[in-house]
């Protein structure tokens, strides 16, 4: 059953203008999912990063103009967190069992059902990504669409399996310590919005370590866990069938992971975008470059923005007004691989 939380509803209504959180029991715990939109419109699902939760990983891209009309128009978004990374989350229970990455897939069958949705659009970002791609291959009637920020899909390597212990254990002792912040931040934003000693760090840095002081550092341990212990889900890529947009900084510490996996997936069904000084985070770090990518996308299934939702003086969704210089890297500092995509996403 859905619960009610006064509290943290009411502060989603003065930040996202009307979305409500509902806790929704499953069999591996609560799960906080914020809806935000017309229910009568097809569901976009997201789910986040490492330690974070809607705030901190998409109002980036929500809070972008012409990206929230895009979206907001066409869709019901659906903002589930991993268990425990709610805002205001208290710490779960150490007796309960600690989920798998299947338990994770699993739980957002679930909240699906709970709502009654049928196939949606998700939207992830890196290990929320992999949770995603791992639920699009369990499930694959119930996927319209994957939109992957940065994703995972092997297991992780010697490098990131020490990486991730060092973390684990800085949280087991710890709990969210300042090092591990800065280990996290690494793991989300490219050096130029970290900033020096020279260049001050960027707000959208400055309000990540903000909203990671409220993290209950046991919550992102059980998360932590589950990833670290993720299988490769390589093979199954090949059976995915839904249209897959792929988007990763050049400098994400898991760009290597983003070409493994563009590689492994149908050309005719999938894309990668490629953006220029950003890291994993391309959300929060440059979401407008997310926009056109994400136009074409959903022109494959039908999905359009009129110009009269568009703050801008041009409708990014007619072809009149999109002209070649507009996706070049020079002007967009993206690459799109490959390109020709956009033409052949209807099946």
């Amino acid at each position: 059953m859905a619960e009610s939380n006064d509290a943290v509803s009411l502060d989603m209504e003065k930040i996202y203008l009307g979305g409500k959180e509902h806790f929704i029991q499953t069999g591996c715990g609560s799960v906080s999912v914020i809806v935000y939109g017309d229910q009568e419109k097809p569901a976009l699902i997201t789910y986040p990063d490492l330690a974070l939760n809607h705030m901190s990983c998409f109002q980036g891209l929500f809070f972008c103009p012409e990206a929230a009309s895009l979206l907001l128009h066409n869709f019901c978004i659906y903002h589930i967190s991993p268990p425990g990374h709610e805002l205001g989350a208290a710490s779960i229970f150490p007796d309960d069992p600690a989920p798998s990455v299947d338990d994770l897939a699993d739980q957002i069958l679930e909240v699906l059902n709970f709502f009654g949705l049928g196939a949606v659009m998700c939207m992830g970002v890196t290990a929320g990504a992999y949770i995603l791609s791992l639920f699009a291959m369990k499930y694959r009637e119930r996927v319209l669409g994957l939109i992957l920020v940065s994703p995972l899909c092997k297991s992780p390597s010697w490098t990131e399996w020490f990486y991730n212990k060092v973390m684990s254990n800085m949280l087991y002792f710890y709990g969210m310590c300042g090092l591990l912040k800065e280990c996290l931040l690494q793991r989300y934003f490219s050096k130029e919005v970290r900033g020096s000693a020279e260049v001050p760090e960027s707000d959208i840095v400055q309000a990540c370590r903000k909203l990671l002081e409220e993290r209950q550092g046991s919550n992102v341990f059980r998360f932590l866990q589950a990833i670290n212990r993720r299988p490769d889900i390589t093979e199954g890529l090949k059976s995915l069938r839904c249209r897959t947009l792929i988007f990763v900084g050049d400098s994400s510490p898991f760009h290597s992971e983003a070409l493994h996996m563009t590689s492994k997936l149908d050309r005719r069904y999938s894309a990668l975008v490629e953006v220029q000084a950003c890291g994993s985070m391309v959300t929060e770090e440059q979401p407008h470059a997310m926009l056109i990518p994400m136009e074409y996308f959903f022109m494959g299934y039908g999905l359009y923005r009129p110009c009269h939702f568009s703050d801008s003086p041009r409708s990014p969704l007619s072809p009149s007004c999109i002209s070649p210089e507009l996706l070049s890297p020079e002007s967009m500092g993206l690459k799109l691989k490959p390109i020709k995509t956009r033409v052949s996403l209807g099946q």
